[in-house]
């Protein structure tokens, strides 16, 4: 994450892209701060942004918490307030369609 950052300030700072970012804990670091793999704060920014830039979440340290509060829980939260459909977002093209484990009939066509 911290070098998607790196290119993103750069972008920012030399070719005047205008993005603006916020950081929030999940997963793992999340439990750590917040005894929660997704806190609402976090939740309700992913919520509201235009788009969200997601790193690793979880790691050995954190594999005897119980299920409910595993990092991996934090993805599915994410994934299922999202407005996006179906939950994992692709774009499956027609000429790859025959090489592919997506299902043609349960692409959407497009990616949001």
């Amino acid at each position: 994450m911290a070098e998607a950052v790196k290119i993103l300030e750069r972008l920012r700072r030399d070719f005047g892209l205008k993005i603006e970012t916020e950081t929030a804990p999940v997963g793992g670091t999340a439990y750590d701060i917040h005894k929660q793999p997704l806190p609402e704060l976090t939740l309700k920014l992913a919520k509201t942004a235009d788009a969200v830039l997601l790193g690793a979440v979880g790691g050995e340290k954190w594999d005897t918490l119980p299920r409910e509060l595993r990092p991996e829980k934090a993805l599915l939260g994410l994934r299922s307030s999202s407005s996006c459909s179906p939950p994992a977002p692709a774009i499956l093209y027609p000429q790859l369609a025959s090489a592919s484990t997506l299902k043609p009939e349960s692409s959407p066509g497009s990616i949001c």
